[in-house]
């Protein structure tokens, strides 16, 4: 490589690191306070749990009659630092709550004096009032509801007599509030089971419904934990259950509820975790986290779709938060493998080099495009990083660091090779978007032949902005609202998809073109990581950068031109203010040089 060349790459490499908010349209300093998202609230108590607990800090829940246990200890770090990352106090009870319950924390123990909640105690040191289960919402799944549906069902079913096998105004004198009720067969046996199995169903049917019916595609796992923590916000939850349905002192009515509305919602019996493949009784799970609901407070929609990326930690892919599945989310999302990191440091001999090639494997092997995965993996960590540092978000650093530098030297290498030989930014940008398309159509093909067992193919035919609408802003940014045509082919079978996002999607959820419905899921995938393809923009900013130290123009004029030609990348605005910082930032380099 020549003087020249070298001065040229590494100006625009280290240009573009130099403040990572540039690789990425995502507003990700916005998430530092929260605003938008409180993912960085996850990576950051990860690093609190997993730096105490290899510190030797406790994770147990005791049953002892002392004011304070040392797991407090670490609650109270977790939360302060929850909140200091921009969760508010019921976000952030939720977050510590089930990211230490995940970690080895029990959920619940003790009765009556002593008893302690892992939720009720979170919240406690969060300092945040409790509120009713109806407040509690789904994370946004485009429209988003509260779990009053599932209240209602069962409060409906406590009014008409249905919900108790018993009724209580048959329960004799001196037996309904005392030990002869809640430590014997009344309400052991008959009464709290009988709740239990009848109020989890009806009020995990009862979120699906709701859901279905506000035209969102029902979630099992929402309505799962929302009808569990509606009946045990009426049952004792820490009652024992009937001989030969657990064991006694360890299993409670909790897990008969998480058990029926697991069932209820269709998820498997068992779940488990991505890089480790620790198994997870998906019954005690479900009811676990219904039971912290419970006690925790409000959190709002954003602490609960921080919520769903935590979930989204196992293979299963039972969770609606999609930072580890196909599709790479926007960084607001990026959450899962802080948990699954935080999971992987903490068992027996762990060996970081080993974990960051799991998580390398694990990550590629599933991505609709790998560099872009790792590549966010790595913004979101560092910026985390900036917040708290601490042994997860180095470990994901270690782990995306060489994906993201090669990257960004590849780019840089073919612009600069290109630019030589007299194309444009225009061409260049276009060029590496040709690519990333192709990419996300070849990978998409391999992962629906090898789930579905025969041959499919994806092909993106036309993709362009204003499908619909004819303001400037949806005009430039092709995301808001796109067209795109779609042919899919699986076997001898062939679905050619004109206007896929505007037309045919509407028609096939109102029950017509029936003739290519089957083919729209396939189509949707490859569309959903191209519109949210703003979370890397390597492909502007890079050939940008190498332009702007090549003095082939001013950098403003170059980082407009690249914006107008990335007609994948850009489907959302701002790549054109980044690009212009880094190439600007280019062209100081170079002169110092």
């Amino acid at each position: 490589m020549n003087n020249e060349k070298c001065k040229i790459i590494s100006a625009a490499q280290m240009a573009a690191i130099s403040n990572i908010s540039n690789l990425t349209n995502d507003r990700i300093e916005a998430l530092a306070g929260g605003h938008g998202m409180v993912n960085l609230a996850v990576h950051t108590v990860a690093n609190v749990i997993t730096e105490e607990i290899l510190g030797g800090g406790s994770l147990s829940i005791k049953f002892a009659d002392v004011r304070h246990l040392p797991v407090e200890t670490i609650l109270e770090k977790a939360i302060k630092t929850a909140k200091m990352s921009g969760a508010d106090g019921a976000n952030a009870a939720l977050l510590t709550a089930v990211m230490m319950y995940l970690a080895g924390s029990a959920a619940q123990v003790g009765i009556p004096a002593g008893n302690r909640k892992l939720g009720a105690t979170c919240r406690m040191i969060a300092g945040v009032d409790r509120s009713g289960v109806s407040a509690i919402p789904t994370s946004k799944m485009n429209s988003k509801i509260s779990a009053f549906p599932a209240v209602l069902a069962v409060n409906k079913a406590l009014m008409e007599g249905t919900l108790s096998p018993i009724n209580g105004r048959d329960v004799p004198e001196n037996v309904g509030r005392g030990p002869l009720y809640g430590h014997s067969a009344l309400g052991e046996d008959i009464i709290w089971p009988g709740m239990a199995e009848r109020g989890a169903e009806i009020g995990t049917k009862a979120m699906l419904d709701a859901m279905a019916g506000a035209g969102i595609r029902p979630d099992p796992l929402h309505a799962a934990l929302l009808g569990s923590a509606a009946i045990l916000e009426i049952i004792h939850p820490d009652a024992e259950v009937p001989e030969g349905e657990g064991r006694y002192g360890r299993t409670t009515s909790v897990r008969l509820v998480g058990q029926v509305a697991a069932k209820t919602a269709g998820l498997p019996e068992k779940v488990h975790m991505h890089v480790t493949g620790q198994e997870y009784d998906t019954a005690q799970l479900v009811g676990d986290i219904g039971l912290i609901l419970k006690d925790i407070g409000a959190p709002s929609v954003i602490g609960m779709m921080a919520l769903a990326e935590i979930l989204a930690c196992f293979r299963e892919g039972i969770s609606s938060g999609f930072s580890a599945g196909p599709v790479n989310a926007p960084l607001g999302h990026q959450g899962s493998y802080a948990v699954i990191a935080m999971k992987a440091l903490l068992e027996q001999s762990a060996d970081a080099n080993e974990i960051a090639q799991r998580i390398i494997q694990e990550r590629t092997e599933i991505s609709l495009n790998p560099e872009s995965a790792l590549v966010s993996m790595n913004i979101i960590a560092r910026k985390a990083d900036e917040l708290r540092n601490g042994p997860v978000t180095k470990l994901l650093i270690k782990a995306t660091e060489p994906a993201r530098t090669k990257a960004i030297y590849d780019k840089a290498d073919f612009a600069y090779e290109q630019l030589k030989a007299g194309k444009t930014i225009t061409d260049i940008v276009k060029e590496l978007d040709d690519e990333r398309l192709a990419v996300v159509e070849e990978k998409a093909s391999g992962l629906f032949s090898a789930m579905t067992g025969k041959k499919v193919k994806i092909k993106v035919d036309e993709i362009h902005s204003a499908a619909r609408r004819t303001v400037k802003l949806v005009k430039k940014y092709w995301a808001f609202d796109a067209y795109a045509d779609v042919t899919v082919t699986m076997d001898e079978q062939k679905a050619v998809m004109k206007g896929f996002v505007h037309d045919i999607i509407p028609k096939v959820s109102q029950g017509e073109c029936r003739d290519v419905a089957w083919a729209v899921p396939f189509g949707a995938a490859v569309l959903d990581e191209l519109s949210l393809a703003g979370c890397n923009i390597l492909n502007v900013v890079i050939p940008a950068a190498v332009a702007s130290a090549m003095k082939i123009g001013e950098p403003e004029q170059i980082a407009e031109e690249a914006e107008r030609a990335a007609y994948i990348s850009v489907g959302i605005p701002g790549a054109k203010a980044h690009a212009s910082e880094v190439g600007a930032m280019a062209v100081d380099i170079i002169d110092y040089m």
